[in-house]
């Protein structure tokens, strides 16, 4: 058991029928390392996070998560794993804090520990004021930092992030964007944020590309710059993907 790989994915492929959504894909995350998974619409990355929050199963392939196999040792696995999905998944007919405490409760926590630890994340994304207000009553930069809250209760080890800005002003976007990296740097988070768009990378981010349900690049900014002889991720996207729109 290798615990310094917060995510490690072997060999994964999967189809749906005769449509192969994913190819032999291969990468690993460490701790503290904010991965973006970049490819257009269809290449095969909300398919990779339903395979690692095991909302789907494959044969072909192996997924670990901080070490655990998460066909053999399924809870342990997933009780590393926080996740924010496209799609917003809040109650709205909830409050902010009715939400939080149903997601505690899941996870066995005590009632004391999980009224701390909402307000421990609900602080540090300036949304503890907002606790009782339902979810429908919020903007959708709102909603998601609140689904952000709600992935970090367990202290999970490695977030996975599905295109989770979509839709929102920029404001929005780009305030979430530089919390998610902060995260991973301050408590040594592993992220893996699939998106499709460019200004979310950092410079220091390790960066793969997707397409067509195949790994094109995996490694630093630089490295892919590099590999594809290129000045901007735009055009590296580019070239690996003989000029798909991201």
């Amino acid at each position: 058991m290798n615990s310094s790989i917060a995510l490690s994915v072997e060999d994964l492929s999967f189809s749906y029928g005769d449509k192969k959504a994913l190819s032999q894909v291969n990468f690993k995350i460490q701790p503290g390392e904010c991965t973006v998974l970049l490819g257009p619409n269809g290449a095969g990355k909300s398919t990779l996070f339903s395979l690692i929050t095991r909302l789907y199963d494959t044969r072909d392939g192996r997924i670990e998560l901080c070490g655990f196999d998460i066909k053999r040792q399924t809870l342990p696995a997933l009780a590393k794993l926080g996740v924010v999905f496209q799609q917003t998944t809040l109650d709205m007919d909830l409050s902010v804090m009715q939400n939080l405490r149903y997601h505690t409760s899941l996870h066995g926590m005590g009632r004391k520990q999980a009224e701390q630890r909402i307000q421990q994340e609900l602080e540090r994304l300036n949304m503890y004021d907002r606790r009782f207000e339902r979810a429908r009553q919020l903007n959708g930069g709102h909603r998601r930092r609140v689904e952000i809250a709600r992935a970090l209760l367990h202290k999970p080890s490695v977030l996975l992030l599905d295109e989770p800005t979509v839709g929102l002003d920029v404001p929005s976007r780009l305030a979430i964007v530089e919390y998610v990296h902060q995260l991973a740097a301050e408590e040594n988070l592993a992220v893996l944020w699939a998106s499709h768009l460019i200004d979310e990378i950092y410079p220091d981010d390790h960066l793969i590309v997707l397409h067509k349900g195949q790994v094109k690049a995996n490694g630093t900014v630089d490295d892919v710059l590099k590999i594809t002889n290129t000045l901007t991720i735009k055009d590296a996207f580019y070239s690996l993907t003989q000029g798909e729109q991201v």
